[in-house]
């Protein structure tokens, strides 16, 4: 079992994919198509039955070859065992100081939701590896911009309303990564267990992104 975050992978792929209320049946079919489609990072929320057993299943698989992470992250327990479970880095929808700074202790990616600015600046200042705005739905790409105008020494990753359409966008405003849920893991897709269909919205996600990234070279 590998349980060290990659940067390399994160980097290479920016998209936090968000497991929430997935039944077990499936992780290890979604990991194989994730993995195989070039996408890097899976979150299990520790809220989702079995989380536990599902982040270990997929590090020990898929450890070396994926960043596996637990979200929802609310307290010191939930941390506790997201971390004997393997969990590689830790996501959490709120700012909570003992899980930040045991995370930042322990040299784990941490990566704390906040909302304003005031919350963002003190995720950031209580040691988070980067911040997740959240929900970012009804902020928008320019709520990601103006805030990076005063704080663009910290990095942000946009949770919340992101999709195909509009999530180079979000990079655009200067966010380092951004999380997304529910469009990369379709209800009806992973109940009638079509994984060459999941791999062709993988791949668009992948095209997607490196298009923006050519693009911004030019």
């Amino acid at each position: 079992m590998n349980n060290k975050f990659s940067w390399e992978l994160f980097n290479r792929m920016p998209i936090i994919g968000i497991m929430r209320n997935i039944s077990r049946e499936y992780t290890e079919s979604i990991g194989h198509v994730y993995q195989q489609s070039g996408l890097t990072c899976l979150e299990v929320t520790m809220n989702s039955a079995g989380a536990e057993e599902i982040i270990a299943s997929l590090v020990n698989t898929y450890g070396d070859k994926l960043n596996i992470g637990a979200g929802t992250v609310c307290t010191i327990d939930d941390l506790e065992k997201a971390l004997n479970a393997g969990a590689q880095f830790i996501v959490t929808p709120i700012v909570n100081e003992d899980v930040i700074s045991t995370c930042a202790a322990q040299k784990i990616p941490v990566f704390p939701g906040a909302y304003t600015p005031t919350e963002i600046y003190k995720a950031w200042s209580l040691g988070a590896t980067m911040v997740k705005v959240f929900p970012a739905t009804t902020l928008g790409t320019g709520y990601i911009r103006e805030v990076l105008g005063p704080l663009n020494h910290i990095s942000l990753v946009p949770t919340g309303g992101i999709n195909l359409e509009n999530f180079t966008g979000y990079l655009a405003a200067g966010a380092k990564a951004v999380g997304i849920g529910s469009h990369l893991f379709p209800k009806d897709i992973l109940e009638s267990e079509d994984w060459d269909k999941l791999q062709e919205i993988y791949v668009l996600y992948k095209e997607r992104y490196k298009a923006y990234v050519n693009t911004k070279a030019v």
